[in-house]
Order: structure tokens, then sequence, then C-alpha cells
């Protein structure tokens, strides 16, 4: 039986059930995954994904842990720019679903199963208002990011424009969801990845909690018309 991902009042998941929901939209969700992102970005995750990499800036050869790998989207373009990814991830449907001649493994973000120090750089694609227990993940990146490794994260946002943030509406809650039911059989889970934003601490909390945790230089940017941000940092 699927566990909700939705209250019965529309309300988000939180603490231990949004862990078990979430894990078991995601696990539910991988097959058709990768079709229904292309379709929701219109294609330009591929763009974002790039930038992401290139402000990451590990030169190659460079080793690179994405967090939440899913199936392996992130782990593809890193490679190709001759990096050494590993992907972490906590759905074992996610990462049944995955294609890659990648290192993978199931784990918590909140509890990695590597050493200290020994990355470059840390991806996160549209995970960070996933996870249960934000704070945490961010001090498991400090810690097993060498001094002088990078950390780039994209997710989701609202944009402040006003115009922009009606054709968010519109697009993400409104034809998302029926896209959702339509080509995903799954109506409640892509009701629940727009609302989800919710969760998501606003740009300048989340450049507290990465320099709290021991990085600098973090900066965060907005894409797409503010429906997409972009953040970085250098591990101190």
């Amino acid at each position: 039986m699927n566990t909700p991902v939705l209250g019965t009042d529309g309300s988000l998941p939180q603490g231990d059930a949004k862990h078990d929901a979430v894990e078991g939209m995601f696990d539910r969700l991988a097959p058709r995954y990768d079709r229904m992102n292309r379709i929701i970005s219109l294609g330009l995750d591929r763009r974002w994904r790039q930038r992401t990499v290139a402000e990451l800036g590990v030169l190659p050869g460079g080793r690179v842990l994405d967090l939440a790998c899913g199936t392996g989207d992130f782990c593809r373009d890193l490679a190709a720019r001759g990096c050494a990814p590993f992907g972490v991830d906590f759905s074992a449907g996610m990462l049944a679903a995955a294609r890659v001649g990648t290192p993978l493994v199931r784990a918590d973000a909140a509890f990695l199963p590597v050493a200290d120090a020994v990355f470059d750089g840390i991806t996160c694609g549209f995970a960070l208002r996933n996870f249960v227990d934000l704070d945490a993940v961010v001090t498991e990146c400090a810690r097993v990011l060498r001094p002088g490794g990078r950390v780039a994260a994209l997710d989701a946002t609202v944009p402040s424009n006003p115009v922009m943030r009606a054709g968010n509406t519109i697009w993400f809650r409104g034809a998302v969801p029926l896209l959702g039911r339509v080509l995903a059989h799954d109506a409640e889970a892509y009701r629940y990845l727009p609302k989800s934003t919710a969760y998501l601490p606003a740009a300048p909390e989340l450049a507290d909690l990465l320099a709290r945790a021991g990085f600098h230089d973090v900066q965060h940017t907005f894409l797409t018309g503010g429906s997409v941000l972009l953040l970085t940092g250098t591990r101190a």
C-alpha cells in the first residue's frame, strides 16, 4: 500500500512521517521520473545542471558526491566533465532505475557512510526541501568535503516577481498535477512537489546555514525568472 504523501487536508508531512512518505513517493515515481522531469522543466533541467556543475568548478579527476542522486542525471553530467561521481540516495526505487556506470549507495544524507574529507565537491539536485533534517545534511556535507571543496545545490523556489510568480503558480500548481495524473498516474505526488517548496528556507537562511557549518564564499543565484535557486559555497 502506498503511504500518502499529503494529509487528507492537503498538508505536508513532518518529521519521520515526511521521511517515510517521501521515500515511498520516490520509489513509485522512479520508472517515469526522468521523463516527467523533462516535461515539467520544459527541458531546462539539463541547462540548470550544466550551470551547477560549472559553478562547482571541480577539475577533471575530482571526486564528487551527488546527494539524492535519483536516477543519476548529475552523475552522468559530472562523468562527462571527467569527474569521478559517487551517488547517494535513500530511495531504493530510484537507485534501481539508475543507468549509470557510477558507484551508487543507498543511504540517508544526514548519515553519510563515508570518511571525512574525501570529496572535492558535492552536488544536490532539487532535494534540499525533501530532507527531514537539513542542518544535519549540511553538517555532513562539511564533514566529507576536503578543505577548499565546493558544494553546489539546485532547488525549486517561488519567484518574488508577481508576474513570474503567477506563471509559476499556473504551471506548477495547476498543470503539473494534471500531467502527473495523466502521464505518471500519480496526481498526489505531483501535487506534493510544488507544495514542498514551503519546506525550503529563504535563500539568506540557507546561506547562513552553510556559513555556520564551515562554508565561506556562500552565494545564491536565481535562475529562470526566480523559479530555481542555485546555492554554492566553499569548505573552509
